[in-house]
């Protein structure tokens, strides 16, 4: 950022367009708003556009453009997304071959020019263009988008709407009186949109869909490997229609627009029923929707199938083994710690054990498990839910997660009595889950007897098996992470097949402890974390996040990049 400010305070400078008080006077502007000097420029109208668009282009050759009279093409503009396009007042005008030409005001802004290589794929081309003019193309070109709901079902929006079929077929159907609204929702043209914006959904293994109102227009996103992606912008006039829809299919109350609901809806996709999970938000353009995509056949029956390394794997078995005692799962949210808790289950699960949950919210409803959802309203928390689940005479409990004292003191007192206790924790690795615990004010002989296990879990991306590509890597950089194996790596490309973010699915991480008695005694005599750790690693072998991360960069289904990003602590 720095050396973009020299750049234009040098043309400035050397153009004798400005004076050294009036530059003062513009960088303190620019550190006080943190916006760019070239935005102070103009808005202090120390300089005009008209003059400093010429010295631009002057000094760094690119020519420039009035876009009064442009006319742009749908299928350009469609390259870059509308919201990427208003952050950096940027709007494309024509594309040879692998070249995309776009007009824009910065040329110095550089993040742009690398978001915009990135999102594109293509090498990027500027013009110079005033800012005014390119904001009012970018409302012209962009608004034409959300005119007409017909239309964007006609035309290529990145969703393959399927008009003539219905991929995805509803498995309850509520009978309500309906208002304009809900009459609207009902039109077949809505049923059809939010049928095809789940059918498109789960076609791309989206875990979640989020519908977002905005001043202009309802922005549809998916996550797909942990990330968002753009889908389309649907016209705001439709708003109305479409959260009705989603209200009624998921049994929300219709007429409730002041605060947060929750719901949840079947739907039959491609033989298989499939759940999902809605909560709905208020926000100042309209109630923002969030659907969470349960699919019951990607929880393995057992932990075969999780992805573990071999070590990992091994020591979970050993651990889920046990008749009684506490295994903690660990990490942030979305690291697939309920994943992982749900395929033990299901692999403890038989006819002689008595096996309860308590969560917040039941995400995968499974037969043979009494599964309690937590309702704090009207005081059915944690707690007071497991209390209640221990006169139940359970051989096995799950408790969603730990997040208090009281329930962790029932959990370890529990587990000390013959019950399997497996919970989940937010810490960044699993031997700090021992501190979580005694800093909730458990006694540590306590925490000590009860703890079977502790792991930490993270998903980490698989690079693409279409468009990756071998690259090599410096030893320097190795040595200094701490990889010392020669062998191939690979870079995540990009393609069609992996909507050009070069990674495809996700695999778990594994960080496993067991607790024996050695790290009981250390616990018991407040021995600290890093004693702990440094003994773990040492006697028991244990791997890190990083470790495990690094086989699999060894085995060819990740990158070092991506190894790094998901074990590197915030």
């Amino acid at each position: 950022m720095k050396a973009l400010k020299e750049n234009l305070i040098e043309i400035l400078l050397q153009n004798k367009v400005i004076t050294l008080e009036q530059l003062d006077k513009a960088i303190k502007i620019q550190k006080a708003k943190g916006i760019s000097l070239r935005r102070v420029l103009v808005d202090e109208k120390i300089i005009s556009e008209e003059e400093l668009l010429p010295l631009l282009s002057n000094r760094l050759y690119i020519p420039t453009l009035h876009l009064t009279k442009y006319k742009f093409d749908p299928d350009i503009i469609n390259l870059i997304p509308r919201h990427v396009a208003w952050q950096y007042s940027v709007i494309p005008l024509s594309r040879i071959a692998n070249t995309l030409t776009v007009a824009m005001a910065d040329p110095l802004n550089i993040f742009a020019l690398d978001d915009l290589k990135v999102i594109t794929g293509c090498e990027v081309d500027i013009v110079l263009s005033p800012e005014d003019e390119i904001l009012k193309a970018l409302e012209a070109e962009y608004a034409s988008k959300t005119k007409d709901m017909k239309q964007i079902l006609k035309e290529d929006t990145g969703l393959d709407f399927a008009l003539g079929k219905k991929d995805v077929e509803l498995m309850k159907s509520e009978e309500i009186e309906l208002s304009t609204a809900l009459k609207e929702s009902e039109k077949p043209i809505i049923v059809k949109l939010v049928d095809a914006i789940l059918t498109e959904a789960l076609s791309k293994r989206a875990s979640d869909i989020h519908i977002e109102p905005e001043y202009s227009g309802l922005r549809v996103r998916y996550r797909i490997d942990g990330g968002l992606h753009d889908i389309i912008q649907l016209p705001k006039k439709n708003q109305n229609a479409i959260t009705a829809r989603l209200k009624i299919i998921s049994n929300l109350n219709i007429t409730e627009n002041r605060i947060p609901q929750d719901g949840r809806f079947k739907v039959r996709f491609e033989g298989k029923e499939i759940d999902f999970r809605v909560s709905s938000l208020p926000t100042t353009f309209g109630q923002k929707f969030v659907l969470r995509v349960l699919d019951k056949s990607n929880l393995s029956i057992g932990l075969g199938k999780l992805g573990f390394s071999a070590e990992p794997n091994r020591i979970f078995k050993e651990a889920i083994a046990k008749p009684f005692g506490m295994i903690l799962v660990t990490g942030p949210t979305g690291s697939g710690k309920s994943t992982t808790l749900y395929s033990v289950l299901n692999q403890l699960n038989t006819p002689e054990k008595n096996i309860v949950s308590i969560e917040d919210p039941v995400e995968y409803q499974i037969e043979g498990i009494t599964q309690i959802q937590v309702k704090p309203d009207i005081g059915l928390d944690f707690s007071s839910g497991l209390r209640s689940v221990l006169r139940q005479s359970p051989d096995i409990i799950m408790v969603g997660e730990i997040r208090d004292t009281e329930t962790a003191d029932i959990a370890v007192k529990a587990s000390l009595t013959g019950q399997l206790f497996l919970s989940t924790l937010h810490t960044n690795d699993a031997l700090s889950s021992i501190t979580r615990l005694i800093d909730m004010g458990i006694e540590p002989f306590l925490v000590a007897t009860s703890l079977v296990m502790v792991c930490a879990q993270r998903l980490c991306r698989l690079v693409c098996p279409k468009c990756k590509k071998p690259t090599d890597i410096p030893a320097k950089f190795l040595k200094e992470i701490g990889f010392t194996q020669k062998l191939g790596f690979y870079k995540a490309e990009g393609c069609k097949y992996c909507n050009h973010t070069g990674y495809y699915g996700r695999t778990a991480i594994l960080e496993a402890v067991m607790i024996d008695d050695t790290i009981r005694e250390m616990i018991m005599r407040k021995k600290s974390l890093d004693e702990i750790r440094q003994y773990a690693i040492k006697n028991l072998g244990m791997r890190t996040l990083r470790d495990d991360a690094f086989i699999k960069i060894k085995d060819g289904l990740t990158t070092i990049d991506e190894a790094i990003r998901i074990t590197t602590e915030e």
